[in-house]
């Protein structure tokens, strides 16, 4: 069967040295797969390793942070497996069902993979937007901050409140808003989440990533339909803001890497290089501490 089209041109506009803080890998029937199906034509196959080089060809890619998109330990096992010899990844984010009794133990031995610097438990899925604060919760979560893991917050502006309260009950647990919080941009709506992004960026420990904006908007919209979105991110955050590529989430709109690449440089505005670099390697660098390069 002939393989939908991965790779568009690479802009020479894209100058700059990429670690990517967000993407993911999957095989169709594998370990714990369960989404996507075959609701998702373009995202219904296998993306591995070798995928993610042929679409990132022409780029100086420093590195990926590869990121959980199934809720099941197989999957978690799997990815680790898949990557431990890849220096391509450079950071896995995992899965762990954070309410079992056997949580801290589960955290401790991933925590013992080398490349293993975070989880994420996919709050977008769970009904009760309070559920990350149950104190059922408490023991996993102090394991994550002992073992010097870090916070993916899948989330959805229902849950911006939410992720303040538990800043200020674990300050000294690093958390990072995927995808900006998946604002309403289909339809350009922008507040309560413009004000609610903001009260955030007050807690040092909260940072963002400017990832997975394209796919909350509607077939057909424009890129440059997000630039308040970005913009206000950016205002916020600053330092803070990482950019991930969603690949191959991103695929579903029509998009290429390169192309959401250079979206997002268009829409950062004017950067210097120092703002660039920041952007696009050293605050994921920073977030996941990895080793800086020289």
């Amino acid at each position: 069967m002939t393989r939908p089209p991965i790779l568009a041109p690479i802009s020479a506009r894209i100058l700059t040295r990429i670690l990517d803080a967000h993407q993911h890998f999957w095989r169709i029937g594998g370990p714990g797969q369960v989404w996507p199906d075959a609701d998702w034509p373009l995202l219904y196959r296998d993306f591995l390793p070798d995928d993610l080089r042929v679409a990132t060809q022409g780029l100086d890619m420093a590195g990926t942070i590869l990121v959980q998109s199934q809720p099941d330990d197989r999957d978690t096992d799997w990815m680790l497996d898949l990557v431990a010899d890849d220096p391509l990844v450079l950071g896995v984010v995992g899965w762990v069902a954070l309410e079992a009794a056997d949580a801290p133990a589960r955290i401790a031995r991933l925590a013992a993979r080398p490349k293993f610097v975070g989880l994420r438990p996919m709050l977008q899925g769970i009904e009760d937007s309070d559920w990350i604060l149950r104190d059922t919760l408490s023991p996993a979560i102090g394991a994550m901050i002992d073992h010097g893991l870090r916070f993916d917050a899948l989330i959805q502006p229902r849950h911006l409140p939410v992720i303040a309260r538990l800043a200020e009950r674990w300050p000294d647990l690093p958390i990072v808003i995927d995808h900006g919080a998946k604002p309403f941009a289909a339809d350009l709506i922008l507040d309560p989440w413009r004000e609610q992004m903001a009260v955030l960026a007050r807690y040092p420990n909260i940072w963002c990533k400017l990832s997975g904006l394209r796919t909350e908007q509607a077939q057909g919209q424009s890129a440059q339909a997000l630039a308040p979105y970005v913009a206000h991110i950016l205002s916020c955050f600053g330092d803070r803001v990482m950019w991930g590529s969603d690949w191959p989430v991103l695929l579903h709109v029509g998009d290429s890497y390169g192309d959401w690449v250079n979206d997002a440089l268009r829409l950062a505005g004017d950067l210097d290089a120092d703002g660039r670099a920041r952007l696009f390697e050293g605050a994921a660098r920073a977030f996941y501490g990895l080793e800086a390069v020289a």
